[in-house]
């Protein structure tokens, strides 16, 4: 088996990429960036790594929110996961589970409305 580090395991390729103009926000977007980003100079190009970086020095409030919906989404599919391997293994039935995941459904629902 080949050992990779964590660095590899983590690299994200995407932040990579070359961001084209092809909306009028990504224009801006771009445009700005490019504007305010020694790299742009240099390279001739806008990454997406270079917009997440600029947005985090001044527009942190977005990639937060971005952040923390990205977060309790992956959390709950967590949970849906292990419950469902759980049912696996108790031997519950399809619908029995389908009933369950809706209480829980409508339970995050209501707590969500009382915040």
């Amino acid at each position: 088996m080949k050992k990779i580090t964590e660095k590899q395991a983590t690299h994200n390729p995407t932040l990579e990429q070359p961001v084209g103009s092809n909306s009028q926000l990504k224009q801006m977007i771009v445009d700005y960036v490019g504007i305010n980003s020694e790299e742009y100079i240099r390279d001739d190009e806008v990454t997406v790594e270079m917009i997440v970086e600029l947005m985090s020095r001044e527009f942190p409030e977005f990639l937060m929110v971005v952040a923390e919906e990205n977060w309790v989404r992956g959390y709950h599919q967590a949970l849906t996961d292990v419950d469902y391997g759980r049912r696996s293994e108790e031997g519950i039935s399809d619908k029995e589970w389908v009933e369950g995941y809706k209480e829980h459904l409508s339970r995050l629902e209501s707590s969500s409305k009382d915040d």
